[in-house]
């Protein structure tokens, strides 16, 4: 049995037996070494004695006064199982007390009132005004993911979420808006609004195509975006626009074929060069860089001696963009070499023209 008197001599003023709290030192504390008595008192008596020892050492004021505790745990001990789980918990509070955990305990005892929570048409309409009347997108992306957040299970969630990828696109926020907008797409396949979510998915993609002079990685993912509008929503009023954009992504890959193309042409890598052009031809023939390919790969085989395959080149350009200036170019260096332009129909040149139905010579005689 331990000592009971305290400094006051008012801390058991019954005189009932006090028990020892833990079975070690508060600093090696593992659990309780004995069964609570029956009467909570002395066990309160004795784990307030503690707390106050523990409080004159280490300046321990910034949990709470001894007096408030023991009212505290008063309450809490209604039976001698939670008098016991509760003394526990205040003997284990102790040593982590010295690591700045005051604050903590005060926010576990403290009412938690900061959580107010709004109606989702409100916090729409909020969003709503700050992204039409104030320009201002940032909050209305604010102000619609609080209405996912706290009315996940609404139709003003649904509305909100589609809202969001929009406000972000706006403010540039692009990689923000592809993970919102490809969130709706998974969440409601079958929404009126799933066409515009996954338009937008590729319009975040189509607007950060880089120049030529870059990787076109995002050009690629810009084009596989907008191929997934056309083929999900082909009836929809975004199917032609995401045509138009794919077009443009296309030829942005082009101008890159061509451009490497261009260099090897120039360090007299002929081979390495004709490889770039053969791509453009087979692969973006409706693109606006096809008439160089094609004057470029009559130069090349030219340069090489295959005056077959330059001959057709300088023919399928001559046929199809009889006013272009990269024809008089490729007529006059096939012309130079003592040729004429003159097509072989089985040429790849030929049958990649044949295949989205752009004239040649052999068809149309």
């Amino acid at each position: 049995m331990i000592r009971e008197e305290t400094e006051s001599g008012r801390l058991n003023p019954g005189e009932l037996p006090a028990y020892v709290v833990g079975s070690r030192s508060f600093f090696g504390y593992t659990g309780l070494g004995y069964v609570a008595s029956a009467k909570g008192e002395a066990i309160i008596a004795s784990v307030t004695r503690v707390v106050m020892d523990r409080a004159a050492g280490d300046g321990f004021e910034r949990l709470m006064s001894v007096q408030i505790l023991t009212r505290r745990l008063r309450g809490l001990l209604a039976s001698t199982r939670r008098l016991q789980l509760a003394a526990s918990l205040v003997v284990l509070a102790l040593p982590l007390s010295g690591c700045g955990t005051g604050a903590l305990w005060d926010k576990f005892m403290a009412k938690d009132d900061t959580f107010n929570e709004e109606p989702a048409d409100k916090l729409y309409n909020e969003g709503l005004y700050l992204m039409n009347e104030r320009h201002d997108n940032k909050a209305a992306s604010k102000k619609f993911e609080e209405v996912d957040r706290q009315h996940p299970y609404s139709d003003w969630a649904r509305k909100s979420l589609l809202m969001s990828a929009y406000a972000f696109y706006n403010q540039g926020d692009y990689d923000s808006c592809i993970g919102a907008a490809s969130r709706y797409v998974t969440l409601h396949p079958g929404s009126p609004d799933a066409a515009y979510a996954q338009y937008l998915i590729a319009a975040s993609h189509y607007d950060q195509i880089p120049d030529i002079s870059r990787d076109q990685g995002r050009t690629e993912k810009a084009i596989a975006a907008l191929e997934e509008v056309v083929r999900k929503y082909p009836n929809s009023e975004y199917s032609v626009s995401a045509k138009a954009k794919m077009e443009g992504a296309r030829d942005q890959l082009a101008g890159k074929e061509m451009d490497i193309g261009r260099y090897y042409l120039q360090k007299r890598d002929y081979i390495a060069g004709i490889n770039r052009f053969k791509t453009v031809v087979t692969q973006y023939q409706t693109t606006r860089h096809v008439e160089e390919a094609l004057a470029r790969l009559t130069e090349a085989y030219m340069s090489i001696g295959q005056v077959g395959e330059a001959q057709t080149a300088a023919a399928v350009l001559g046929h199809n963009f009889p006013d272009s200036k990269w024809y008089k170019d490729a007529y006059n260096l096939v012309k130079a070499g003592g040729y004429e332009p003159e097509e072989n129909k089985g040429s790849y040149i030929s049958q990649a023209f044949k295949k989205i139905g752009l004239g040649s010579l052999v068809s149309s005689q």
